[in-house]
């Protein structure tokens, strides 16, 4: 029985890891369940039996990628102490995680998609991103907790949005230029 448990816990783990990486490279419209499975080495009747549905995938999905993010901001505190704003925001907006698409951020990858989603979903949106906040906040230096908390909504949206733009661009010079714009403001938004 052991085995048994241990191959359907791999299956899903399978499962989740093939749809998140679906979803932030393709979004939730350009790709579907038969591809996901496939991705998994796993048929469609073990997709539906683990995630349910498309939605239930894309919220498992999310939460998973909202909480790597969760993870990666104390990480980033303590890897790089007062530079982690720095090293957080270039990395972010950086080459290698812009081109990246299907392992990189899910705040980026699948915001325009929680727009669209069921109610449970953006419920769930919401809370990560609020706790991310939170995280950066703790982390900036000087001002209120309230300023502090703003200051972090500004440089969460301008590394989300300098990030989506970059990637939309076919001009891989003009990319370029997106993220470069962006990474000063990000950081003096942060107050860095």
């Amino acid at each position: 029985m052991a085995k048994q448990q241990l191959r359907k816990a791999e299956t899903q783990k399978a499962l989740l890891n093939a749809s998140s990486r679906a979803f932030r490279s393709e979004g939730y419209s350009g790709v579907g369940v038969d591809a996901i499975a496939k991705a998994a080495g796993a048929t469609s009747g073990a997709f539906y039996a683990h995630l349910g549905s498309k939605d239930g995938a894309f919220h498992a999905a999310l939460e998973q990628g909202l909480d790597e993010v969760i993870t990666t901001i104390p990480d980033y505190r303590e890897r790089f102490g007062d530079k982690w704003v720095e090293a957080f925001a270039q990395y972010y907006l950086g080459t290698a995680h812009r081109q990246d698409r299907a392992c990189g951020c899910a705040m980026t990858a699948l915001s325009p998609d929680v727009a669209r989603a069921k109610p449970e979903t953006r419920k769930l949106y919401d809370d990560k991103m609020q706790e991310i906040a939170s995280l950066v906040a703790e982390g900036l230096k000087e001002g209120t907790p309230s300023e502090r908390r703003n200051r972090a909504w500004v440089f969460l949206s301008l590394l989300i949005g300098g990030l989506t733009t970059a990637r939309a661009m076919s001009d891989e010079t003009l990319a370029e230029t997106v993220t470069a714009a962006a990474l000063p403001a990000a950081l003096q938004a942060a107050g860095v």
